[in-house]
């Protein structure tokens, strides 16, 4: 049960790893709202400082659903838990001064503009880190804060187009539009990303003693999670990733009782369908396609087999083939699968009683509090008048009343660091043992390694990382392992080894460098990391502070925890996948974002993990599981539909926050000589929609009173989509884009992901680095999406570590003679090249 709610003032100061860090929000939208409340549910002291009409977001839904008057909604209650609320009217000196104090006492600011006090020239950005040299300021915009497409105006929708994540992994039917995630799940991906910016900044605060400018882009978000490293990919063999899009078969099938989802990642899970369906033949048959272009060939059989049988039967025989498989969840009936009940995920809200889910992780000993009650509008505001009041003349540590002092006084202004040439990397000096493989894992301990950790990334000659299979390349070709664009893309800056941990002495090797190491991090399921001897009780004997990491698909307990867990199972179970799709028709898995959401949301719970190591010098085990990070960025569909009884469901390329919102087909032929070039368009506000009519001549269409209003628009899409389809058809797609955002419409091309690095924003920003590499061709790769002001020069460092490249030097650094590493690499313990 959820404690009852404290008094105000107390704010919960007393629970969490991050009590006494002061977080003030000048931010409106979700990407803030989500960064604040990861924060907050680490115990920071969130203070949201809101013009005297409140924040949209107070009143906001993705329905018909309408909140009790005078109540927040249900969203808001859910992302402001435990925040205090301020009203400042930037007009009146008082409220000024008011905010000044609170700012000068505060550790950090979270700001995205477009509500509230964002917009006052005073609170921007530049100018905050100007007047509060000690604050960590976070910057959540669509492109950044500069560049040439600043300020320029975007929705989360829109996003998607730029980023190449619309069409990326071959979403969807080839004789439809491609099809974007639904649920606006851009925006709290963006989010944990902003709030992993943010612990990064205060890691590099705690060593410099001042704070820095984080500029965070959404749309650099976005290439992160929606596409899979498409740029370095086309680099390396000089070929998209993926040029069209099709279903995945089996995917999202119609069972005889409901819909259930089962994949095939693997040439065995391939095989073991066959069986499955009762055709084993098929596994004889021509091995030379690609799987999904043999399940495509063999759907209409499959789909006869998935149709005779029930979810039940079919999960029952897939779980026993260790196919992936799930559900496919929604906002009504997530709460009831079996695996979310057992664990007891979630939860229900303390102050309206609506069902809502757990937290992203979970840590042992927790590094969390309890949920506790939004603010209402400006209930903090008299206390913090008070205690601005008292705390004139006064230094930041003792500037406010009981329980409000921020964790250390802001530093002189002599020791900013304002070059990047001086700026210690936050992580320098931490050592990471990387166990992980695929995507999930590596982007999480990427990101450390680009940050200065020394990372070690353990593979086997036996079994290397998956990605290193993913590369298109033939197996007869020299060193074909070392071609994958996307292993190089998650793994730069990484030392590599090979163990065969199936061995004694392997697993030694793996012992070994446990206790040389500050953090574990490993992705593989449950059973695995026990059966070889690692569990946590064993890690903290043989290093005690050690920070284990542990990123299971679904938990490491509940029926499900040995159950194989791919992005898109992740996906069904959740709800990403049920907001995905045309209505009336089965819903498509979104095929990607469930494995970098499950890194991000892992970087997290680590930083936290640092920080309770910081504050208390022990290690602890984080439990961060896939499924449940996921589902908080879905919380909107199970929060809806306890909240208010309304399931939140797929419409295509729409959305409920804009209307009209779709993608059209502009005039010319794409790349591969298709006729298949789209612009995404999404009017959100009656202005916008008076500019598009401008923009479009006036037609008479356009400026029917009928379509004045949203609600309007909305119950009319269909003919205006009919109207700008044909306007659309006969212009290119980079005319339509001149022309609209010229307007201040938000705009985009629907971009084809290896076309990335052209964006003039990310040439600008500096996103994508050249890496050279000793056997492949150099190749441009992402970087981190966020450009901090105490950044280094260069991210990568080094190339992605070639098969057991630091074989030697590393079990050299554990103790192991040039005899010893000799006789490892006679038995095939270390390895240099696949064992099979």
């Amino acid at each position: 049960m959820a404690r009852q709610a404290v008094a105000a003032g107390d704010g919960g100061a007393g629970n969490g790893v991050l009590t006494g860090y002061t977080v003030v929000s000048l931010a409106g939208g979700i990407a803030g709202f989500y960064c604040t409340k990861l924060l907050a549910d680490a115990g920071a002291r969130i203070v949201f400082a809101e013009p005297p009409q409140g924040l949209a977001l107070r009143r906001r839904t993705s329905s018909d659903a309408v909140p009790e008057p005078g109540a927040d909604g249900a969203l808001f209650q859910f992302l402001a838990g435990a925040g205090h609320s301020i009203v400042v009217d930037p007009s009146r000196a008082d409220d000024r001064d008011l905010l000044d104090a609170l700012l000068t006492a505060a550790d950090a600011v979270v700001w995205s503009p477009g509500d509230g006090l964002a917009d006052d020239p005073r609170c921007a950005p530049a100018a905050l880190r100007e007047r509060y040299p000690h604050l960590v300021v976070t910057a959540i915009t669509s492109f950044g804060l500069d560049g040439p497409w600043a300020g320029r105006p975007a929705t989360e929708f829109t996003l998607q187009a730029w980023s190449g994540g619309i069409v990326g992994l071959g979403r969807g039917a080839p004789e439809r539009a491609p099809i974007h995630i639904g649920g606006e799940v851009g925006e709290w991906f963006a989010g944990a990303h902003a709030a992993a910016a943010t612990l990064t900044a205060r890691h590099r605060a705690l060593r410099t003693g001042t704070g820095e400018l984080v500029d965070l882009s959404m749309l650099e978000t976005q290439i992160l999670g929606l596409s899979y490293y498409p740029v370095s990919f086309y680099d390396t063999v000089n070929r998209p990733f993926r040029t069209q899009r099709r279903l995945s078969r089996p995917g999202v099938a119609t069972a005889a009782d409901g819909l259930i989802a089962v994949g095939c990642g693997t040439a065995q899970q391939w095989f073991d369908l066959c069986v499955m369906v009762g055709h084993p033949e098929w596994i004889d048959e021509d091995p030379t396609p690609a799987i999904t272009e043999r399940t495509n060939e063999k759907a209409a059989e499959i789909a006869a087999w998935f149709a005779e049988h029930t979810v039940a039967e079919i999960r029952e025989l897939a779980t026993a083939f260790r196919i992936p498989n799930s559900p496919v969840a929604n906002g009504a009936d997530v709460t009831g699968i079996d695996q979310h009940r057992a664990r007891e995920f979630f939860t229900v809200n303390p102050q309206s009683g609506f069902t809502q889910p757990g937290p992203p992780f979970r840590s042992f000993p927790t590094l969390l509090r309890s949920p506790e009650p939004a603010p209402t509008l400006g209930a903090h505001t008299d206390h913090y008048r008070k205690s601005a009041g008292t705390a004139r003349g006064h230094s930041a540590d003792s500037a406010s009343g009981a329980g409000y002092s921020p964790i250390s006084p802001p530093p002189p202004a002599s020791t900013s660091y304002r070059s990047a040439t001086d700026a210690p990397l936050p992580f320098t000096g931490l050592r990471v043992l990387d166990m992980t493989t695929f995507w999930a894992g590596p982007s999480c301990t990427h990101y450390l390694a680009l940050q200065g950790a020394e990372v070690i990334h353990v593979e086997s000659a036996q079994r290397p990382d998956g990605t290193r299979l993913i590369a298109g390349v033939p197996v007869d070709e020299d060193r074909w392992w070392e071609k994958s664009g996307i292993f190089s893309g998650l793994n730069t800056n990484k030392r590599g080894i090979t163990v065969d941990f199936r061995t004694d002495t392997g697993r030694e090797i793996l012992r070994r460098l446990v206790v040389s190491c500050d953090v574990l991090v490993e992705n593989y399921t449950p059973r695995v990391i026990e059966q070889i001897g690692l569990d946590y009780d064993t890690v903290r004997t043989l290093r005690p502070d050690a920070i284990m990491v542990r990123m299971p698909g679904f938990g490491l307990t509940g029926p499900w925890r040995d159950n194989p867990a791919f992005a898109f199972v992740i996906e069904d179970a959740s709800g990403l996948t049920w907001r995905t799709g045309y209505p009336g028709q089965n819903p498509v898995e979104p095929y990607c974002l469930g494995d970098p959401n499950a890194g991000v949301h892992a970087l997290v719970g680590l930083l936290l993990a640092l920080e309770h190591r910081r504050r208390t010098g022990a290690g602890m085990l984080v439990e961060a599981a896939m499924v449940d990070a996921a589902l908080n960025i879905t919380a909107e569909q199970v929060i809806e539909y306890s909240a208010y009884g309304t399931l939140l469901e797929r419409d295509g390329n729409r959305g409920p926050h804009a209307a009209p919102q779709n993608l059209y087909r502009a005039a010319g032929l794409d790349e591969f000589g298709r006729p298949d070039n789209w612009v995404a368009l999404a009017v959100a506000t009656d202005e916008q929609w008076a500019s598009l009519a401008e923009a479009l001549g006036d037609p008479a269409w356009a400026t029917a009173p009928h379509l004045r209003t949203a609600a309007g628009r909305r119950a009319h899409h269909d003919e205006i989509d009919e109207q700008l389809a044909a306007w659309c058809a006969d212009r290119l797609s980079g005319e339509i884009v001149d022309r609209l955002w010229a307007a201040g419409i938000p705009v985009a091309e629907v971009r084809q992901p290896h076309r990335q690095a052209e964006i003039p924003q990310l040439v600008h920003r500096g996103f994508f680095e050249p890496v050279a590499h000793p056997i492949n061709p150099t190749a441009r790769h992402s970087t981190v999406p966020a450009r901090f002001s105490a950044a280094p020069a260069r991210y990568h460092r080094t190339h992605a570590p070639l098969l057991g490249q630091d074989n030697n030097a590393v079990l050299g650094e554990l103790g192991y003679t040039a005899q010893e590493i000799a006789a490892l690499e006679r038995d095939e313990v270390i390895g240099g090249a696949p064992g099979f």
